[in-house]
């Protein structure tokens, strides 16, 4: 792949993790969007449909780690770079969703800021800003 086409299909992945994040309303149900934005610390919890929002959360996360991936993949052309960053998001995903399931079945507010950044990193692409500089910095390296 060229350059060009090269840069041109990173900036649609990135597009489309942008527009994940500007349609997060729309496409996936979580009552934590409403409740983070307000002054959490203060209110309850909202009711939720626990399976539901596991789904969702689950699903946002895998399409935030495909398009991950993808990315990486791109930049760094090494399948051992995107078999070594699929085990982290594998390994990351399994300790954060314990975390949040804990989180969301046994809400208190003293736990609600730990709560807000555990759920950040499942629905956010956290992960690619970190890998991103630290599998440069190990190409340069080698």
């Amino acid at each position: 792949m060229n350059n060009y086409t090269k840069y041109i299909v990173l900036f649609f992945l990135f597009g489309l993790l942008i527009l994940i994040r500007v349609f997060e309303n729309e496409l996936f149900y979580d009552p934590y969007l409403v409740f983070f934005q307000n002054d959490y610390l203060y209110i309850d919890s909202p009711r939720r449909e626990l399976a539901k929002l596991v789904a969702f959360t689950c699903l946002r996360y895998s399409l935030n780690t495909i398009i991950s991936l993808v990315i990486l993949h791109l930049l760094f052309i090494e399948n051992s770079v995107v078999k070594f960053a699929a085990i982290l998001y594998v390994l990351a995903f399994i300790i954060l969703m314990l975390l949040y399931l804990y989180f969301v079945v046994n809400p208190r507010q003293e736990d609600y800021y730990m709560f807000f950044n555990v759920r950040r990193f499942l629905i956010q692409p956290i992960g690619l800003l970190v890998l991103i500089p630290a599998f440069y910095y190990y190409k340069i390296r080698r």
